[in-house]
């Protein structure tokens, strides 16, 4: 895993720092590896498709969507990998050293 440096940590941060950001992301994280393509999300999302192609290109810039052509549709992914190190860098000095007080969910097995 490569190290994950502040000014991408801020640059994620500020992708997701939208409320129609932050819902496409969620969105794209609960449908998981299969994706969805901008039609579905912006119907799920009730989001004009020019507006959720604004915020796909701002997620996409900040590493935390792909997209990918199958055949004539795109299909864009939560970078879980992404998440997950953007997750690492936030807590990797937690609670000076000691185990958390909280105890997080069990992970779910794609991320």
């Amino acid at each position: 895993m490569k190290k994950t440096s502040e000014s991408q940590v801020v640059e994620a941060l500020a992708a997701l720092a939208q409320a129609q950001r932050l819902r496409a992301f969620r969105a794209l994280v609960v449908a998981g590896a299969e994706g969805l393509t901008p039609s579905a999300l912006a119907a799920l999302l009730q989001l004009a498709p020019s507006a959720l192609s604004f915020h796909l290109k701002a997620l996409s810039h900040a590493g935390l969507v792909s997209v990918e052509a199958s055949g004539r549709h795109l299909i864009y992914r939560a970078e879980f990998a992404r998440m997950n190190d953007l997750l690492t860098y936030l807590t990797q000095d937690c609670c000076q050293g000691q185990s958390c007080a909280v105890v997080p969910e069990v992970s779910k097995a794609c991320c």
